[in-house]
């Protein structure tokens, strides 16, 4: 039986509809929360590398509020670049353009956000209140990446605050929430930042990508990121620098034998990332292509971050085993 075309307004029905699922499934982004769970399964790692007990009720409510804190990040960057307008043309899939109402998106937001901290208070209550006040620097500086009057990101400033949000500080309170509280009286910034620079380097990495493909819009409504300042062809040369110095802050440890030989898997990342510097060394300028550097990027921290998770984690394997 053959089948009965569609008429043209169903055509149209058809694809709006198509169209609409993919903006909000652009818009959702889940597997940009990769970023959010890299830095607790990093300690969950190294702590296995170094054979001291994890608290997994505090994994698993760590992993459930750095995800709705994230969420919190993005949907109030969609509400804050609302207000400027730099989305209206350049980001279809923002949710404040897909629903048509920033207020339902602000309000859904800042519940999402009580709802995160509230786990934090209760993971901080069962650790050290050290804990929240790390994860509240956190939110902090995701506030001045966006918020008004900071606005840092239109500033050229927002990698350096990632870097800070999804390196140390949130490590930081990985440990604490961790280890027990007999074993861990201050603050860990030593560990925090041999553990979190190289993986939030590549976490860096993903936000400085996500410019390549909207300098036109981003140069128009003032938002001056490094890749508008810097131009796309010069930003493009430090992609090698990126991905080379996040293997170099990994491997440091391995090389002076802190971490085990095993954390060496983190080179699963590098075929994406020798891949990522091709497309922006021959394409930086082609939105159409650039387009998919920020998720070429986000595989490459994927990658490499969970590689360097189970190299750690069997790397306390093999030294039992010896």
């Amino acid at each position: 039986m053959l089948p009965v075309p569609m008429s043209e307004s169903q055509v149209v029905v058809s694809l709006h509809t198509s169209n609409h699922q993919s903006l909000w499934k652009a818009a959702v982004k889940w597997p940009m929360y990769t970023v959010a769970l890299m830095p607790i399964l990093i300690v969950v790692g190294w702590l296995n590398s170094q054979r001291i007990a994890i608290r997994i009720d505090q994994v698993l409510e760590f992993i459930l509020a750095a995800v709705l804190l994230l969420a919190w990040e993005n949907l109030t960057n969609d509400v804050f670049d609302a207000d400027t307008g730099v989305d209206i043309h350049g980001k279809p899939h923002s949710l404040v353009n897909i629903t048509g109402s920033r207020n339902m998106i602000a309000l859904v937001s800042n519940g999402v956000l009580i709802l995160g901290l509230t786990i934090v208070i209760i993971m901080a209550y069962k650790s050290s209140f050290q804990v929240l006040w790390l994860i509240l620097a956190c939110c902090g500086l995701g506030y001045l990446y966006q918020g008004p009057p900071f606005r840092l990101a239109y500033h050229g400033l927002g990698e350096p605050l990632c870097w800070l949000a999804f390196g140390p500080f949130a490590t930081s309170a990985a440990l604490m929430a961790l280890i027990p509280v007999s074993e861990l009286s201050k603050i860990p910034w030593s560990s925090a930042f041999e553990i979190s620079s190289g993986p939030a380097l590549a976490t860096t990495l993903v936000l400085f990508c996500s410019h390549f493909h909207q300098v036109e819009e981003d140069s128009i409504y003032g938002k001056h990121s490094p890749i508008v300042q810097l131009g796309s062809a010069k930003a493009s040369t430090l992609i090698p620098w990126f991905v080379a110095l996040t293997f170099a802050f990994e491997w440091w440890p391995i090389l002076t034998g802190a971490w085990p030989l095993t954390g060496l898997l983190s080179i699963l990342g590098l075929p994406t990332g020798i891949t990522l510097i091709r497309l922006l060394r021959d394409h930086h300028n082609d939105p159409e292509r650039t387009v998919n550097s920020k998720f070429l990027a986000l595989r490459f921290q994927a990658l490499n971050g969970f590689g360097l998770v189970f190299g750690l984690s069997a790397g306390a394997f093999f030294t039992i085993g010896q």
